[in-house]
């Protein structure tokens, strides 16, 4: 990894984000100790384990790294489930977006989210796409209305991946 004025790069030279982050996934300045573990690029999990380790790093608020192993496991598995997949990565960005106080970008990811996951049903490896759906909605709905206060006060726990 390079770093090239202001950009970090790969050694093929592709820009590449290496900055560590804080809990919402900031990009943080170089030489910084991140607030949590980086997930790799090539990162590879099975459902099994992406789920287990989603669920738990939003049991802790860490919903943009959840994010990033949910993504991981979507670039992992073969169609028609990349299509759950890519709507639990998108869903817990959503969440990433209400936590960093961005309701019209939440609101939007969530809604799209829900809307990718909800026709699994019933949904392989035990994931709970109506419970997630709902909660993804629910949580828009109160962004937009003003229900509920975006920013780090938004309890990530509350999606729960799998029945």
């Amino acid at each position: 990894m390079t770093v090239n004025g202001d950009r970090d790069r790969n050694v093929s030279g592709r820009a590449e984000n290496q900055r560590p982050r804080d809990r919402y996934g900031r990009p943080m300045p170089h030489g910084s100790v991140g607030e949590v573990e980086r997930v790799p690029d090539d990162a590879d999990f099975t459902p099994e384990e992406g789920l287990e380790k989603a669920q738990g790093l939003l049991d802790g608020g860490y919903a943009f790294t959840a994010h990033e192993v949910l993504e991981a496991v979507w670039k992992s598995v073969a169609e028609p489930e990349r299509e759950l997949w890519r709507g639990l990565a998108q869903t817990a960005v959503g969440v990433t977006h209400a936590q960093r106080g961005n309701t019209v970008g939440a609101a939007r990811l969530l809604r799209r989210g829900a809307d990718r996951v909800e026709p699994f049903a019933p949904a392989p490896h035990g994931v709970d796409t109506a419970g997630v759906a709902a909660f993804a909605r629910a949580l828009a709905d109160e962004l937009e209305s003003g229900r509920a206060e975006p920013g780090e006060g938004i309890d990530t726990s509350r999606m729960r991946l799998r029945r």
